[in-house]
């Protein structure tokens, strides 16, 4: 498997950030969601503090993946009606707007609440505002909305490329499943599933 993308499959580089935060994006959720519901105890502070760490990661991989879909081409959309082809592109761009929007949410709602934010306990990150009572239930609410609102998408992500995988019998998802080959004559499909 090549590290660069090629017109008919997704490289190493690519699916490696794709699957990666598809995973760290479920695990941090996951934990979040539970997290909330723990009794005030020094395990809960702990739980908050790897949660916050592991936002700060998942941003700074978002940054990384867009950084090499610039440099790495990008292949070929597969045969498809032009509605597919434009929703597939417009679930693409609302996955990235989301994918940053969510940490940088938590960011902001811990910077309104006074907290100091560290990185694994490493280095403490700057404050993206002043603390602010009024603004910081504000914030949280948007962290917690805009998470739910990138589950939902990829869901929907998801949804269509296994569509694609189990009705339509093409390259949608298994060009970027790992260690799978593409067939070379696929039929109709939506587009690239990153």
């Amino acid at each position: 498997m090549s590290l660069r993308s090629t017109d008919h499959q997704w490289g190493f580089v690519a699916k490696f950030f794709h699957w990666l935060m598809a995973l760290g994006i479920i695990g941090i959720g996951t934990v979040g969601l539970l997290m909330t519901d723990m009794s005030p105890s020094m395990s809960k502070i702990n739980i908050y503090a790897l949660h916050k760490s592991a936002g700060l990661t998942i941003l700074a991989l978002f940054l990384l993946r867009l950084l090499w879909r610039l440099i790495d081409r990008r292949p070929i959309d597969e045969p498809a009606p032009r509605w597919q082809q434009f929703a597939a592109h417009a679930t693409h761009g609302v996955l990235y707007v989301l994918i940053a929007a969510v940490p940088l949410s938590g960011w902001l709602f811990n910077s309104l609440h006074g907290y100091p934010l560290q990185w694994f306990k490493q280095f403490t990150v700057p404050a993206l505002a002043e603390k602010s009572d009024a603004l910081a239930p504000l914030a949280h609410a948007a962290h917690e909305y805009l998470f739910w609102l990138l589950i939902l998408v990829m869901v929907v992500h998801a949804g269509a490329a296994l569509k694609h995988h189990v009705f339509d019998k093409d390259n949608v998802l298994r060009r970027m499943l790992p260690f799978t080959k593409v067939r070379r004559a696929s039929t109709t499909s939506q587009g690239d599933p990153s």
